[in-house]
């Protein structure tokens, strides 16, 4: 009797057993359907004629789109790798005053989004900006007809600004690719006569290349996704054209068309790295774990020459316009007290808390998938779940407007036919698109993090507690959620932050009469009123400081502490776009 009531509670509870992990299966496999949903959306529309747009499109404005994208990426490229890794190597291998000062000050340029620095540039160096006006005064010049100065509204200025801000994701994987690099490697290329230089160029940087691979794809994916920077430097790249075909042209199927090309472009830019190193193998040796690097000490003009050249993107891509932020915040301090900056800040807030919640949720629940069933299906979903960071903004709003129109159309008939209520757009009037926004382009940061954490957990605690009597549940309550909870914290922090600083698909996707912190500064740069814009972007500065000093904090630690500097890349690089970096 005995026998048969332990027999059926053991097949209870594999019936239980069986369910959850069904039902976890089922959850996530729902979760990446919505998440790639806006994908497959703007191909489906792209599907459709655009009518006689599109040979406009195509015989005029996508050849130049396309010619100015192109542009912008290759000329962005060069500036972030030679700053990017220039600056990573001189940390991390010379030592020179203010080393450790400039290992966290590089960092600087991620807390302030490309449209700030934008605007703050042209405010510099226009006609009627600073720069000029000082330059006119002093010279007794009348016109711009008296004297030559660079134009800032031009590819050269959206590439100079692009470089100078996006450089930190190069520096960061490169930073790290460098600390994990094995000493005995570098020693040996030492002992056989190589300079530094020969060091560098032979050994050190190609060893680095996956990891620079990843971190340059980021910065070219931010690059492709900007929409503010371009628009106030008046180049009309790829992203431009899909929110001026849309809004000022009426034209939904020809900006899906127009967003398919920069998906292509995307996909492209991924190929080309993966295909130039399809046939190359990197590996690391353990054999010098603990083992601490042995850098130059540099001298005289050298020592100089290292000090300027990690001073000068600091202060072109943080210093000048974090001080012409503050010195045109405090010209206009009453705007402190404007009713509508606080109520941007509250909206940006609300819908940046929101948006990072849900995608702390999904990350959650596909990491957790993938830690209880590893394999390739698992793999797969958190792969193609996380592909929207590789989307940029305006696709993604292109393609969640009609699935989310779609269903806020069927539920207001619902309701009028039903209960003769009249509820609107409930979806798209509450911000529920925007969020949806949000935790689709954002995914990967908190899947890429959770999913390395879910990684660092022994699975023999699980086994352990498995021996103890404790459940699924009580494994994930008790055992992961405790050894989580920082690389939760860290992941939210980051996504709240993204969510705060996105501009394309809050543009396009924001409520009627509603405004955030990223739009008000959109919108009063769009009238050249910068001086209106200098408050609402401070705040967004202040608040992208904080994670940038959680990282400084991360790169010091792992360089301080050899033996785990092979988990510093997650930091950034995997967490951001896993796909790419699981590809090395």
């Amino acid at each position: 009797m005995l026998n048969t009531i332990c027999c059926r509670v053991s097949l209870l509870l594999s019936a239980f057993h069986h369910r959850g992990e069904r039902a976890i299966a089922l959850l996530s496999i729902l979760l990446t359907v919505i998440a790639v949903l806006p994908v497959l959306t703007v191909i489906y529309l792209a599907i459709g004629s655009a009518g006689d747009n599109w040979h406009h499109l195509l015989s005029s404005v996508l050849p130049q789109s396309v010619w100015a994208t192109l542009q912008l990426l290759a000329g962005t490229s060069i500036l972030i790798l030679v700053i990017g890794v220039g600056c990573a190597w001189l940390v991390t291998m010379c030592r020179f005053p203010g080393r450790r000062l400039f290992d966290i000050a590089l960092l600087l340029p991620l807390a302030v989004p490309t449209y700030i620095i934008a605007f703050s540039y042209v405010e510099l160096f226009d006609y009627t900006g600073v720069i000029q006006s000082t330059l006119r005064a002093v010279m007794g010049f009348k016109t711009s007809r008296d004297y030559w100065f660079p134009e800032v509204r031009s590819m050269g200025g959206a590439i100079f600004v692009m470089g100078f801000v996006l450089y930190p994701y190069v520096y960061l994987s490169a930073r790290a690719s460098f600390i994990a690099q094995s000493a005995c490697t570098l020693d040996v290329s030492r002992t056989l006569g190589a300079s530094p230089l020969r060091l560098f160029f032979r050994v050190a940087l190609p060893l680095a290349r996956p990891a620079i691979a990843v971190g340059a794809s980021l910065a070219l994916m931010e690059c492709l996704n900007d929409i503010g920077a371009v628009t106030f430097f008046g180049v009309k790249t790829l992203s431009f054209t899909v929110y001026d075909t849309w809004l000022n042209r009426s034209s939904l199927t020809g900006a899906a068309q127009i967003a398919c090309v920069m998906l292509f472009v995307v996909l492209a830019l991924i190929w080309l790295e993966n295909h130039a190193r399809r046939q190359q193998r990197f590996y690391q040796s353990n054999t010098s774990a603990g083992k601490a690097l042995q850098g130059y000490t540099l001298r005289g003009v050298h020592k100089w020459l290292a000090m300027g050249f990690c001073a000068l993107p600091i202060l072109l891509g943080f210093g000048l316009p974090a001080i012409l932020l503050l010195s045109r915040a405090i010209r206009r301090h009453e705007g402190l007290f404007n009713p509508a900056l606080w109520q941007a800040a509250q909206n940006s807030l609300v819908l940046a808390i929101i948006g990072a919640s849900c995608a702390i949720f999904v990350a959650l629940a596909l990491s957790y998938y993938r830690r209880t069933n590893p394999g390739p299906l698992s793999q797969f979903l958190g792969r193609l779940a996380s592909i929207g960071y590789a989307v940029p903004g305006t696709i993604l709003a292109v393609g969640i407007l009609f699935p989310v129109a779609a269903l806020d159309n069927s539920l207001a008939n619902f309701f009028k036919l039903n209960f003769g209520i009249s509820t609107g757009l409930i979806l798209l009037g509450s911000g529920t698109a925007l969020v949806y926004a949000y935790v689709v382009r954002f995914l990967a940061v908190t899947y890429g993090q959770l999913d390395s954490g879910f990684g660092k957990i022994s699975p023999s605690l699980d086994m352990a507690a498995q021996t103890l009597g404790q459940s699924r549940f009580g494994i994930f309550r008790r055992v992961h959620v405790p050894l989580l909870s920082p690389v939760v914290s860290s992941a939210c922090l980051l996504a709240f932050v993204e969510c705060m600083k996105e501009l394309p698909a809050t543009l396009l996707l924001r409520p009627f009469n509603f405004e955030s912190l990223a739009t008000t500064v959109y919108t009063a740069t769009a009238r050249e009123a910068y001086e209106d814009a200098a408050m609402p972007a401070l705040f967004i500065v202040l608040v992208g400081i904080i994670p940038v000093v959680m990282l400084a904090r991360t790169t010091i630690r792992n360089y301080r502490d050899k033996t785990s500097s092979r988990s510093l890349m997650p930091s950034l690089a995997t967490t951001r776009n896993p796909q790419m970096a699981q590809g090395q």
